[in-house]
């Protein structure tokens, strides 16, 4: 992917995210915002930049505007990140109580 199209993909996901929710495009200077998109790819990359916008739309935030995420995302990744390990903590205790189940069982 060239580097200069990052931003515009991004900026297509997020209208089609969008569209999904609430049933029409969202109205957006693609030129303009392609700054601001691209500070986003900067500062997390563009891989992470892709799921923030994924997770962004699983928030309850009214109409997910994105000046709100332009101005947030460094809070919606830790977030995101702390979602995700207590995630992984819940299910390494819960494995780790099924475990110790099973070998009581076995006894």
């Amino acid at each position: 992917m060239a580097n200069n199209q990052a931003p515009y993909i991004l900026l297509g996901i997020y209208e089609s995210l969008y569209k999904d929710k609430y049933g029409y495009k969202p109205s957006l200077n693609k030129y303009r915002e392609k700054w601001a998109m691209q500070d986003v790819i900067d500062s997390v990359g563009y891989e992470r930049a892709r799921e923030l916008i994924e997770y962004y739309f699983q928030t309850s935030k009214e109409k997910h505007p994105l000046q709100f995420f332009y101005y947030n995302f460094d809070r919606i990744d830790q977030l995101k990140k702390e979602i995700d390990k207590d995630r992984l903590n819940r299910n390494n205790l819960l494995k780790a109580t099924k475990d110790l189940v099973e070998s009581e069982n076995e006894h």
